[in-house]
């Protein structure tokens, strides 16, 4: 009887399949690891927390916005062109300085009459990062203003200046684009 010299390879391929699917699985894992993720701080609270109360949110922000109005004062504002890999458009921001920076708001029902005793809170935060936020609660109005002072800003790039405004059970938010130049 004569032996069958002919050699097969298939355990080996399916040896260096394995192989490779471990080594590109320990790859994946070791790079998703290294990126950090940031949690979206919209309507000033945990992504997960604005998710779950959605409804409920834009139900007490229409109610604000039927009656009352808020204004961001004194501020010198600029259009900037913004190029992302979708589209490029222009948009209308706040130019805040290197260094100190002090924001005023106003709130204002519909006919016109200030706001006094509002509970105003609010935040400098960057897009797509929480390391730079600052956060200031319980804003008191002096003569109707709400003042925010001694807001350090050194990082120049984009920022966005959010305010939440509560009276009573609606609750208002004001979301300003803001940017410092290099």
């Amino acid at each position: 009887m004569e032996k069958n010299k002919e050699k097969t390879f298939w355990p080996h391929m399916i040896l260096g399949f394995l192989l490779i699917g471990i080594t590109l699985g320990y790859w994946t894992v070791k790079h998703a690891v290294s990126l950090p993720v940031q949690e979206s701080n919209n309507y000033m609270m945990k992504y997960q927390q604005a998710d779950i109360h959605i409804n409920d949110i834009i139900e007490k922000k229409a109610q604000f916005d039927k009656s009352y109005k808020i204004e961001l004062l004194d501020v010198a504002k600029e259009k900037i062109a913004l190029e992302n890999a979708k589209r490029a458009k222009d948009e209308t921001v706040v130019l805040v300085k290197n260094g100190m920076n002090s924001f005023k708001y106003k709130v204002l029902s519909k006919n016109n009459h200030q706001v006094n005793d509002a509970n105003v809170t609010f935040l400098l935060t960057r897009p797509h990062t929480q390391n730079d936020d600052i956060l200031k609660e319980n804003i008191l109005s002096k003569n109707g203003i709400y003042k925010i002072e001694n807001i350090h800003i050194e990082k120049p790039g984009r920022y966005l200046l959010q305010l939440k405004v509560k009276i009573g059970d609606e609750t208002g938010y004001l979301e300003t684009p803001a940017y410092l130049k290099p």
